[in-house]
This record gives C-alpha cells, sequence and structure tokens, in this order.
C-alpha cells in the first residue's frame, strides 16, 4: 500500500507576478463546516442592548434641565401656524366675513338706538302713558340714515287715552319718512309723507270702563253693537238693552246713536225712556194680562175716570163692572182690553194717582228713579264715542272704515305730512 505523501510549497515566488495577486485574495481551501452568512451580518451590527446596558460616564455629571410649566397655548401656535399657512385669498375672505360682522352689528345697534329715541318722542309728543313699539323696516339701516330717508316704519301704540274710553291699539305704518339730524345718535325729528293703519277699541275695555253698571258689549252685525245686562235703579236690578250704531263723527271721532233702549222690570213692566207715546213706562203684554185676571188689579185701573177713559171703556159698563166681577169679565176679557192696557204710561197715570202702582204690584220709589233716568242720561251712560288725539305738528289725520267685528271695533286711520319732533332742517 502505498502512502499518501503531500505536496511542498515552495518559497519561490512565483513567475507569473498575477499568481501572486490571486494567491493572496483567495487563501487555500481548509476544510471547515460552512458558515451562516446572518451571522456574519450579526457581527458587522452593534447590539440594541450594549447602548441600554452600558453607562455613559457623561450622564452622572450633567446638570438636570429645570421645571418649566406645561404651555397651554400650543394649540393656539398650532391655529396660527395653519392660518399661516392659508393661501392669501382664503385669508382675505375670512378678513372680509370678520368685517362683515362687525358691519352688521353697527349697523343693527344703530337701529336699536334709533328705535328706542323715536319711540320716546313719540311718548312725550302724544302724552302717552307709555312708550309705544317702533319697527324701522330695511336693512341696512345706516344707509338709510346717510339718505336721510326711511323706507318704512312701523308703530304700534297699546291702551290710548280717548275720551270716556281707551283704545285697546293704534297701529300705523308709515312710509317715505324723512329724518332730521346729523345720525342715529343725534335724531331731532321726522317727517312722515304717507301713514296707513286701523285703531281697535275692544269689547273687553269697554265692558271694563263702561260696564259699572254690568252691561256687556258685543258685535252684531258691521255697524251695530249690543249692550245688555243690569242697571240698579231705586234698589232694583233692572235689566237693561240697547243698540248702537256705529258711525264716523268728523275726521278724528267715531260716535254711536243709541236706538232701542229698554229697562225690563222684571216680566211686569218696561220702561223706554222718552217722550214719545211708545216711551215710558207701559205694562208688558205678561203684566197686562196678569191685571186682566185679577180683579182687584182691574177694578184699581177701572176706578180712576181718566184711566178709564183712556181705556176706552163706558161710564156706564164701568159703574156695572165695578158692582160685578160677572160684567168685569166682560170687559176686561175682551181682547182689545190687554193692549189698551199696554198702551197706558203708568208714569203719568202715577203722577196723579201715586198708590196706583202700588196696588198694580210695583215700588212706588220705583218711579222716581225712572223719572230721573232720562233718555240722555242713559244714552251717556252706554255711550261707545272716541276721538283720536290731534297732532302735535303739521299733517293731517283722519279716519274711515267703521267696522264691527268679534273682539272690538275696528276704525280705519290714515294720514300724510305727519311732523314729529323738531322739523327744521
Amino acid at each position: 500500500m502505498r502512502s499518501p505523501h503531500r505536496m511542498a510549497v515552495s518559497d519561490q515566488s512565483p513567475a507569473d507576478p498575477h499568481e501572486e495577486i490571486s494567491r493572496h485574495e483567495h487563501p487555500p481551501y481548509e476544510e471547515t463546516s460552512p458558515r451562516n452568512p446572518y451571522e456574519e451580518l450579526g457581527t458587522l451590527a452593534p447590539s440594541p442592548l450594549e447602548d441600554f446596558l452600558r453607562e455613559d460616564p457623561g450622564d452622572e455629571n450633567a446638570a438636570e434641565p429645570p421645571w418649566q410649566p406645561p404651555n397651554h397655548r400650543r394649540g393656539s401656535r398650532r391655529r396660527r401656524v395653519r392660518f399661516a399657512g392659508l393661501p392669501l385669498a382664503a385669508k382675505a375672505l375670512v378678513a372680509l366675513a370678520v368685517a362683515a360682522a362687525f358691519l352688521v352689528l353697527a349697523d343693527r345697534w344703530a337701529l336699536l338706538y334709533a328705535e328706542h329715541e323715536a319711540a320716546d318722542k313719540l311718548k312725550d309728543q302724544l302724552n302717552l302713558s307709555a312708550a309705544p313699539e317702533v319697527d324701522i323696516e330695511g336693512f341696512p339701516f345706516l344707509t338709510q340714515v346717510l339718505d336721510q330717508r326711511l323706507d318704512e316704519v312701523k308703530v304700534t301704540v297699546p291702551d290710548v287715552a280717548a275720551d270716556r274710553v281707551s283704545l285697546a291699539k293704534v297701529s300705523a305704518t308709515a312710509t317715505d319718512v324723512t329724518m332730521k339730524g346729523d345720525g342715529p345718535t343725534s335724531l331731532t325729528g321726522a317727517v312722515i309723507g304717507q301713514m296707513r293703519g286701523e285703531v281697535l277699541l275692544s269689547f273687553d275695555d269697554l265692558n271694563r270702563e263702561l260696564g259699572a253698571s254690568q252691561v256687556t258689549f258685543t258685535g252684531h252685525g258691521r255697524d251695530k253693537v249690543y249692550a245688555r245686562g243690569t242697571l240698579p235703579v231705586a234698589g232694583h236690578d233692572l235689566k237693561v238693552r240697547a243698540d248702537a250704531r256705529i258711525e264716523r263723527n268728523g275726521e278724528r271721532g267715531v260716535a254711536t246713536d243709541i236706538d232701542r233702549m229698554r229697562l225690563d222690570i222684571g216680566d211686569m213692566a218696561t220702561y223706554r225712556p222718552g217722550a214719545r207715546e211708545s216711551e215710558g213706562l207701559h205694562l208688558s203684554r205678561t203684566g197686562a194680562r196678569r191685571v186682566a185676571d185679577e180683579s182687584s188689579q182691574a177694578k184699581a185701573l177701572l176706578a180712576v175716570p181718566e184711566i178709564a177713559r183712556r181705556l176706552g171703556v163706558p161710564d156706564g159698563a164701568v159703574r156695572e163692572a165695578l158692582r160685578s166681577d160677572a160684567k168685569l169679565n166682560d170687559v176686561t176679557g175682551s181682547p182689545e182690553f190687554v193692549d189698551d192696557v199696554m198702551r197706558l204710561n203708568l208714569i203719568d197715570v202715577a203722577m196723579g194717582h201715586p198708590a196706583l202702582l202700588k196696588r198694580l204690584g210695583l215700588d212706588p220709589a220705583l218711579l222716581k228713579g225712572l223719572d230721573d233716568l232720562t233718555r240722555p242720561v242713559l244714552v251717556d251712560r252706554l255711550s261707545l264715542s272716541f276721538e283720536l288725539p290731534k297732532l302735535p305738528g303739521e299733517g293731517a289725520m283722519r279716519l274711515h272704515g267703521v267696522t264691527v267685528e268679534e273682539d272690538g271695533i275696528r276704525v280705519g286711520v290714515e294720514g300724510y305730512g305727519i311732523g314729529f319732533g323738531s322739523t327744521a332742517s
């Protein structure tokens, strides 16, 4: 068996220089286990734990930074940064929006101030108990001030005293209003070119102010008002009824024509103030029928010759009726007798025979109270008239179109050239 022999490496330099370089770059092959390339990469990268575990000699001598309070304005800085980053056009739009908002606020403030000043001047010049509501229409207001002309102004005045009653509301819309003054804070007056509105006379106010005698007012049709209630007379509560026709009285007033007034004394008699034949104190049909059926009351009437002649009963028939109930029934049982009794004015009868009313079941003291309650007195107690206050300056205002509605009496109002405050330029 031939033993292996090794090849000797010569120390002599090779003849070819390139062979020497190749020998240094590629060392001789050694029979070892193959190496892991990831392990080689691991040897090149530093371990992450080395920096963590290694102590920095400079940390011990480094000074700890001083404590500072937290900055809560980071968000505002961020917003400023964001705003600074906006395009120029966006910044201009934001600036315009802010400027417009301030202009609108200034316009509304000037408007409110002007409305307040106008309300105070109206209150002083019209002698109102409370300042009216003034609404200046149109936007913007400041441009109207510069032009010294308002397009439209609405005024509402509640509870205006007018004669014996109060007007529930006076509302008007003024157009073509020329202002006097240097600006919204120095208004001295105004001139109203045209004005239209309405006046409301509420039935609730009428019932409160004229209803001291428990009389209530209700509408009937387009121009009539019913008055219904009770009226105390000589200790008796008499039912009162009256019809009032509403009509215009001149240019600034409204008046009522009271008609068909009557006071009912139970179901016995009716009093109508006045001097006509149908007026005065008369028995109702129920009362006249009761007198005809009650023999004592019928004889009391026939026993007065003046009354018997007014009833058209001959003297002979009266004498027989006073002696015999059968003859009395013949006289009082006729249909004409009840109608004739109803035509008797008991006030005239009682003037000469005061005891007769008591025989008929009526209180004699009532006669005196009804005699004092004349037609003018009763009309005055039920009057619904009122008049607009006179304007303090130039111009004209008049009423028109009187109508009666469910809530009260409404009257149109119109005017032109009306000046308030100082109208000098």
